[in-house]
């Protein structure tokens, strides 16, 4: 009985001696972490503090459990800061991987601040990559990262607006017009409004080209609907004189005249919508116009020659 007394006694000093030497192998990776965290290596820092913790959980007692609460929140904390370095550097795919892993070993710990201060980065992090890519007409990878944001903080103006911006020069009209209209909403309006509008009038531009009168005409109404222009009155103007709308085309050039009164070409409309009224028998509209320009100096001669013959 006394030998079987000895050597448990002797078990449990060996045991014991190799929890001791737990216990300094990872305090060693702890202060391994450290000093690679003082020196601004916080990939290593990281690797070594969850070395130190995997070896603290295997050991026992109060100063083991302290050191693994310690490790816990280090962990997130340089993860956190190594993913702001990112950030600064422009690093964003790899920055927003190391928020996500922020996150997860945050949620994993129950260590709440530096989780909530990582997801609170991430739709930052999305609009500076847009913003980036859009800048280096990536339009697509653009659209792509400024969805990201919309999806994350879907009452944030700016992001709709960029978001508007990136669809439009990817050719996704549709698409563009809706975060643009949402952008609208959120305090955007002046912006968006001319970005639509400019958008509506390259349409109605590129569809009355074509001879698409019904559908250039309704693209242009459209841009004036965001943001009346004189150009888009013109441009209605010549649809309705192709589709022989005499009348619709009188009133859109009456529209140019009224929204750019001092417009260069102002005298060339104005006899444009006399002669044009005159053709179609609209006496008094075209004794008006022709009126307006007896004393210009082009179209003078002209004008009253007309008035006398009306």
């Amino acid at each position: 009985m006394k030998k079987l007394f000895v050597a448990i006694a002797a078990f449990g000093l060996a045991a014991a001696v190799a929890s001791a030497q737990d216990f300094n192998a990872a305090i060693d990776a702890y202060n391994a972490g450290a000093t690679a965290l003082e020196g601004g290596n916080k990939t290593e820092a990281v690797t070594q503090f969850r070395s130190a913790l995997t070896q603290f959980t295997a050991c026992e007692g109060e100063e083991a459990a302290e050191m693994i609460a310690k490790c816990k929140e280090i962990i997130p904390n340089t993860l956190l800061s190594l993913a702001k370095e990112q950030i600064n550097e422009a690093n964003y795919d790899n920055a927003l991987a190391t928020l996500a892993e922020v996150q997860s070993v945050a949620a994993e710990y129950g260590i709440e601040a530096p989780a909530t201060e990582a997801a609170g980065l991430v739709p930052n992090v999305f609009l500076r990559k847009g913003s980036t890519l859009l800048k280096d007409k990536d339009y697509e990878g653009a659209a792509a990262a400024f969805k990201e944001v919309v999806a994350l903080t879907p009452e944030d103006g700016q992001a709709n607006l960029l978001l508007g911006q990136a669809l439009m020069q990817n050719n996704d009209l549709a698409g563009a017009t809706e975060a643009l209209e949402k952008a609208a909403e959120l305090g955007k309006a002046d912006q968006a409004n001319k970005l639509l509008a400019n958008a509506y009038l390259k349409e109605g531009q590129a569809l009355l080209k074509a001879n698409k009168t019904a559908e250039a005409i309704a693209a242009l109404e459209k841009s004036n609907g965001y943001n009346e222009s004189a150009n888009a009155y013109k441009l209605i103007a010549s649809a309705y004189t192709k589709a022989n709308k005499t009348k619709d085309a009188i009133n859109a050039y009456k529209k140019y005249l009224e929204v750019s009164p001092n417009a260069k070409d102002a005298a060339d409309i104005m006899f444009t919508i006399a002669a044009t009224a005159q053709k179609a028998g609209d006496k008094a509209t075209a004794k008006e116009y022709y009126n307006k320009l007896a004393g210009d100096a082009k179209y003078g001669a002209q004008a009253q020659a007309q008035l006398k013959t009306l």
